[in-house]
């Protein structure tokens, strides 16, 4: 069912619970005998199911232990085949899966086309309370399942139908060309059996079929995950696993990288900038990601959401010195955001200076926006985000200095810092927040529709500030159903137009990915998405 485990590994894993101690060593290959990579890491917010996680830290470990149709390059973000042989379609509407054959669960249950099927349902169903069921929500029956209102009138989607063991159909409630190229994103996971006929087991501990399998997982603490040998895909694990260490400060996970208790951490400290590259040389790894973040509006407050308050959303943009901000404290790990994508896809993907003179900073266009759209809600705001990652405290004073100073009116920006990131998104997702807050988004795949329609499109899966436009839905789904690729990206630029007038988030900067290793690791490198490339770590 999993890997064998040496009882130097185990002894290992008591070490590495209690102080992160780095332990392991030996071949290069993965499974026995290889080392095991401690790495630092933050308390997802949901349990581990594919379709119920949606932020960054639970999606660490689905990457390890999942694998789907599709996998992005780590390299090149493109979308290759995995577990599906073909895709096939003649009118970007209606598509047959094929499955490659020989793939198994990790518990030696074979992936069939069942496995998926039963997957997509059970993500779609509205009583599953997945947070990723919109991502289904282009598949025909897809409202059967998950109305909008009232009960389900069935348990399965119409559109998904199981041919054979390596074969499922897939109909669409309209054309979307670029379906196949999101199916590397983890909601799109299958699951097995086991998933169903014992749940809480199995998310106690998981049940997968990528290149490692869950040894432990003590939530809030640790989870140890290690290289199954049975693995069949080409990209199995080079070390014996990893080990993941929760941290409730990333300044500490850095002190125990230095300190030599701790291979790797992805996040390095703000306060650590100046520094890293003198710590750890070329052991510092800082690139370009698929990363974004903005300050969303609560529209669902009427306060903020009320006619005429997009001025004021503009004038708040306008009042964020993002060049000092991004050069002073982020050391060239960020850049000033121009639209609400990524500069990481290149114009070629989509990135264009949509946002223009509102994402420049002017004092005096920023007054007189607030004034003319009736002020700030009772003459103040207040900025929230988790503070245990991302140096969040530090980015959050300086933006509301910078508002302050813009407005020269005293300190009516304050900030509401949430101790952990669980809290933080626990909050967010019951749409309790009363002013802007972070919400940074790690696309989930290398597609601009991936940086508008699950953050803007009305009612999806991570419009966590309930901005709802007719017209950009009409625009997104017009890009959707183009075949042409070139002409799709212009009808989603035309889509961001829009959020320049209306301003439902402030785009603030691109977030390049950055991280720290031990000299005992090798071969160390992040995805597209800023996460590291656990299975290609090798350990000395």
């Amino acid at each position: 069912m999993r890997a064998a485990t040496h009882a130097k590994w185990a002894a290992c894993a008591v070490v590495v619970a209690l102080a992160a101690t780095a332990c392991g060593g030996g071949s290069d290959g993965g499974g026995e005998g290889a080392g095991i990579v401690s790495s630092s890491w933050g308390d997802p917010q949901n349990p581990l199911e594919p379709a119920n996680t949606n932020e960054v830290q639970g999606g660490k470990v689905l990457d390890m232990i999942f694998r789907g149709l599709k996998r992005y390059d780590p390299r090149t973000g493109e979308a290759k085949n995995m577990l599906a042989e073909k895709i096939e379609t003649t009118d970007q509407q209606n598509f047959t899966v094929t499955l490659k054959a020989g793939w198994t669960f990790s518990n030696n249950e074979p992936v069939t086309a069942q496995s998926f099927v039963d997957a997509w349902n059970y993500a779609a169903d509205v009583r599953n309370k997945q947070n990723n069921a919109p991502f289904f929500s282009d598949i025909v029956g897809y409202s059967d399942v998950h109305p909008e209102s009232g009960e389900p009138t069935a348990t399965t989607m119409s559109g998904l139908v199981v041919k054979d063991d390596r074969t499922f159909t897939v109909a669409l409630d309209k054309k979307f060309s670029t379906w196949p190229e999101t199916l590397g994103y983890q909601a799109f996971s299958p699951l097995p059996k086991a998933f169903f006929t014992d749940h809480t087991a199995w998310l106690a501990k998981p049940v997968g079929n990528g290149p490692y399998t869950v040894q432990s997982y003590t939530k809030g603490t640790a989870m140890q995950l290690r290289a199954w040998d049975g693995y069949p895909g080409e990209d199995k694990a080079q070390n014996g696993g990893v080990d993941l260490k929760v941290y409730t400060d990333n300044n500490t996970a850095y002190t125990d990288l230095i300190s030599g208790n701790l291979d790797l951490i992805d996040d390095v400290p703000t306060s650590q900038l100046k520094n890293v590259k003198a710590d750890l040389g070329d052991r510092y790894i800082n690139q370009p990601a698929l990363i974004i973040q903005t300050l969303t509006f609560p529209l669902y407050d009427p306060r903020w959401g009320k006619p005429g308050m997009e001025k004021v959303r503009q004038g708040i943009s306008r009042a964020i010195n993002r060049d000092e901000i991004t050069r002073q404290i982020f050391q060239g790990t960020r850049s000033p955001a121009k639209d609400w994508t990524s500069s990481a896809l290149g114009a070629k993907g989509g990135y264009a200076d949509i946002c223009g003179e509102l994402c420049t900073y002017d004092p005096a266009a920023a007054k007189k926006l607030i004034e003319e759209g009736g002020g700030l809600p009772g003459g103040r705001m207040t900025i929230t985000s988790n503070v245990d990652t991302g140096s969040h405290r530090a980015w959050m004073d300086a933006v509301c200095n910078s508002i302050n100073n813009a407005l020269g009116q005293g300190p009516v920006c304050t900030v509401n810092p949430v101790g952990t990131f669980a809290d933080f998104r626990n909050q967010q997702s019951a749409y309790k927040l009363t002013g802007p807050f972070r919400s940074g988004w790690q696309g989930d795949y290398p597609l601009i529709q991936n940086f508008l329609q699950p953050l803007y499109f009305t009612g999806a899966s991570s419009n966590y500030g309930k901005f709802s436009d007719p017209a950009f839905d009409k625009l997104v789904d017009e890009a959707n159903s183009q075949s042409d690729t070139a002409k799709a990206i212009s009808t989603f630029q035309e889509a961001e137009k829009i959020l320049a007038a209306q301003m439902p988030s402030i785009p603030l900067w691109y977030q390049n990915g950055s991280a720290g290793y031990a000299e005992r690791l090798s071969n160390v490198e992040l995805n597209q998405f800023s996460v590291p490339v656990y299975d290609r770590i090798k350990v000395s």
